[in-house]
């Protein structure tokens, strides 16, 4: 990966995007439904694209939305659906012509009643608060009982050109498949039939028609059920939390004022071109708060609090600074929240309560959970694979190694079962509050215990064909028996937590082990890595994963 020589700077005009050449392309551009760039792909992340490269437009959302309808009437879920949007400039075109639709159909709609920004892990705390008492897990989603549901308008970490859309079922979480292909077809088909069956009505009659919900506020104040928010307070805990633009903007600022803590909002502007980001590795600007280059301002600042913070656009990804540390590797972090929440924190969830974690993050969490006693669920990439344990308590944390995850209330009942960044950012001023040490001082008491792992994750070149020979690959196609001088304990195709394909492959020795998957959207497939016998052998270990991949592959 190389360094754009302006990564961590503040972008210069050049870099911020037309937002009015944005917003009127999103209304002019009309997708050709036989380009693949073009239509609908809508996986656990939703669709994304840019209007500028007629990959997110106005004929998009009335299609995909016509869509959720249909899936949502075929489920028999007849409850309200929330809707949310966050801070980039195609997030409220899209949603206005989202709600021309949902009240065309007849769907009740539940929107922010200030007009204000929603954060993702708000809409998910509103959908499951909605849903209490009706559902005790995925498959037990009854229809005809008014269950809620939800849509998120939003690219999430995505550089500002990006529009994105997502839908969230009665469980709170990430569509899964069984929702994802059958709407991307149905809007596909929409968008090649001109549209004809989309029911719509004008904004005006249907913004109108629309209800007004408290999400900040029925978020906020329910916080001090999932966090120690007096111990946070009483300490003193003084915390920046940048927003970087996003929609949790609002939410932080309400936090101050209501819970009593010690808290100021950095920067709290809000610009759809971002034009105070630093930018990211690539010379883009992307709101990624796990990205040092991203996080340069804040991370420059980082004496002035106890605790910094930072979230992405929809605030379902955290980044923690602290002044001894910096910003924090979300691996680093994750283990410390694991050990500190499954070390005696919370006496109220299961006592056989799993820890969830994805294939690719640090198997540092594997030592942790083994220290601790718990069980280790690891699962495939994706968080929609932590709803279930999230829901009925059975698996009360779950987080992946780019920074999302999500826990449960006090009591071990679900808060949210969508990535909360909010929460995550909080966790750590508890910590700091509770122990009298910061998560970066936790880490290396874990790593003086464990070891220090190195991980990286690299990128290879592959074409569509060997992508897609990646992902159904065998443990039988991978002839080698050890790797970087260890042999190899573990040839995986399907995760271990749970038995779900990985798409993809994962090889593990006693100390290190690589995960390779194909990339959904470039030429490549990637590398993730990690060894406990340093940065040499990590080394090691990526440049003989390739080795491994290729032979796998045919060459």
């Amino acid at each position: 990966m190389t360094m754009h020589p302006r990564a961590g700077t503040v972008a210069q005009p050049s870099d911020l995007v037309d937002v009015a050449h944005l917003v009127t392309a999103y209304y002019t551009e009309v997708p050709d439904p036989d380009n693949v760039d073009q239509q609908v792909a809508f996986g656990t992340s939703g669709h994304r694209g840019s209007s500028l490269r007629t990959a997110f437009n106005e004929t998009h959302i009335l299609a995909t939305t016509q869509a959720i309808v249909d899936y949502r009437r075929s489920q028999g879920f007849d409850g309200p659906l929330f809707i949310g949007r966050d801070t980039h400039g195609l997030s409220e075109p899209a949603w206005a012509s989202a709600l021309e639709v949902l009240v065309a159909n007849d769907v009740t709609v539940l929107v922010d009643d200030h007009d204000g920004y929603t954060p993702t892990p708000g809409v998910s705390h509103a959908i499951l608060r909605a849903n209490q008492g009706k559902i005790g897990g995925v498959s037990d989603l009854p229809a005809g009982v008014g269950l809620a549901d939800g849509i998120v308008v939003t690219p999430s970490h995505n550089p500002p050109s990006d529009g994105g859309f997502k839908y969230n079922p009665p469980h709170g979480g990430p569509a899964d498949t069984d929702a994802t292909k059958v709407i991307a077809a149905a809007a596909n088909a929409y968008i090649k039939a001109g549209l004809a069956g989309v029911q719509r009505v004008p904004f005006a009659r249907a913004r109108a028609a629309c209800t007004a919900y408290d999400f900040l506020g029925t978020y906020v104040e329910d916080l001090p059920h999932v966090l120690d928010i007096p111990a946070i307070r009483d300490a003193g805990i003084r915390i920046g939390a940048d927003p970087l633009g996003g929609a949790s903007v609002q939410f932080w600022g309400a936090m101050a004022e209501r819970l009593g803590i010690d808290l100021t909002v950095i920067n709290p502007l809000v610009d759809p071109t971002w034009r105070f980001m630093t930018l990211d590795w690539d010379g883009k600007i992307r709101m990624d708060c796990s990205s040092p280059s991203a996080m340069a301002s804040l991370i420059a600042n980082k004496d002035a609090f106890a605790i910094s913070t930072g979230n992405d656009a929809d605030s379902d990804r955290h980044g923690i600074v602290t002044p001894d540390g910096g910003l924090m590797n979300p691996n680093h972090y994750l283990a410390v929240a694991i050990q500190y929440l499954y070390g005696g924190a919370r006496p109220g969830w299961r006592g056989d309560g799993f820890v969830g974690k994805t294939l690719v993050s640090s198997s540092m969490i594997d030592r942790v959970a083994a220290d601790l006693g718990r069980r280790l669920v690891e699962v495939p990439v994706g968080f929609k694979w932590f709803v279930p344990g999230l829901l009925d308590g059975s698996g009360p944390f779950g987080g992946e190694e780019s920074a999302g995850a999500s826990f449960a209330r006090m009591d071990g009942s679900v808060w949210t079962t969508d990535k909360d960044g909010i929460l995550l950012a909080l966790l750590a001023s508890e910590i700091l509050a509770r122990t009298g040490r910061t998560p970066s001082e936790h880490y290396a008491e874990l790593t003086a215990r464990h070891g220090a792992p190195a991980y990286a994750r690299i990128d290879a070149p592959a074409n569509r064909e060997q992508k897609a020979k990646l992902g159904a690959l065998a443990p039988s196609d991978v002839a080698a028996d050890s790797l970087a001088g260890e042999p190899i304990t573990a040839k995986l195709t399907a995760a271990p937590g749970n038995g779900a394909a990985i798409g993809g492959l994962k090889v593990v020795t006693e100390s290190a082990w690589f995960a390779a998957r194909p990339s959904g959207t470039e030429d490549v497939y990637k590398i993730y890595a990690e060894s406990f016998r340093g940065p040499e052998h990590l080394a090691q270990v990526q440049a003989e994963a390739r080795e491994v991949v290729s032979a796998a592959l045919g060459g």
